[in-house]
């Protein structure tokens, strides 16, 4: 995608240090947002902002440490963002975090607290600290990111696959009020999930270059997919899964 729906826009990337946040920060800025990262880890936010400031010189790609544990500190960042450049058109929440067990019974009850606060708390903050202001938007669009695993759990995955799916209805609940608030005329605000089998990215290939991974999806073709949701009329994405691999 060239620039075009997100020239101009303003969007906030929540956990945007990882492989998926550094190609979503290139891909925003490369279509011309203003974009605004927050992480807990500082030095690979920066190196991540750096490099999509470099790659793209003239786009304002900025990082800040935000807990996203906090609601205070949430909403005090979405304030933030809207009195400094006006508007907010969307959040991209790539926080993640993944604990497993060899089965059902070996679960780990701490692994849920642990998931709990990454997978779920994190999209509650952010979903209840954006949501005016992608109203205010002329296409704001809340974006959260999803694994398959949510839809057809695993023995092993359930306090995973049970976070992802909080996280899921939880989007979608906010989908239901830009709904409403968009009255007969439709929404204007969208909240979409996409949903992914895994992630791979070149980091992940040199350390095992004889794998497959089959069925998972690149960190630059999830950016891509990420960008080409404000594409779309509000409609068509608002309260949806995007399967971005086979539905179960």
């Amino acid at each position: 995608m060239g620039k075009g729906s997100l020239e101009g826009a303003v969007v906030a990337v929540a956990g945007a240090a990882g492989p998926a946040g550094r190609a979503t920060l290139m891909k925003l800025a490369e279509a011309g947002a203003t974009v605004v990262g927050a992480d807990a880890h500082v030095a690979r936010l920066a190196e991540a902002v750096d490099a999509a400031r470099y790659a793209h010189g003239g786009t304002t790609v900025i990082g800040e440490t935000v807990d996203l544990l906090d609601l205070d500190a949430t909403r005090a960042w979405a304030n933030s963002i809207e009195k400094e450049f006006g508007r907010i058109d969307g959040l991209v929440h790539l926080v993640g975090g993944w604990r497993g067990s060899a089965g059902f019974a070996e679960t780990d009850l701490r692994d849920w607290a642990t998931l709990e606060k990454l997978l779920i708390r994190t999209v509650q903050h952010t979903s209840l600290a954006f949501h005016e202001g992608l109203l205010r938007s002329d296409h704001g669009r809340y974006v959260l990111i999803s694994a398959a695993g949510a839809s057809k759990p695993t023995a092993g995955n359930a306090a995973y696959a049970a976070s992802k799916a909080a996280a899921e209805a939880w989007t979608l609940a906010l989908g239901d009020a830009f709904r409403k608030a968009g009255g007969e005329d439709g929404p204007r605000a969208a909240a979409t999930v996409l949903v992914i089998k895994a992630l791979v990215h070149d980091a992940m290939r040199a350390e095992r270059p004889n794998a497959k991974f089959a069925g998972f999806t690149d960190a630059v073709e999830l950016a891509e997919a990420i960008a080409g949701v404000w594409d779309k009329p509000a409609g068509e994405v608002n309260g949806k899964r995007l399967w971005l691999t086979p539905a179960p």
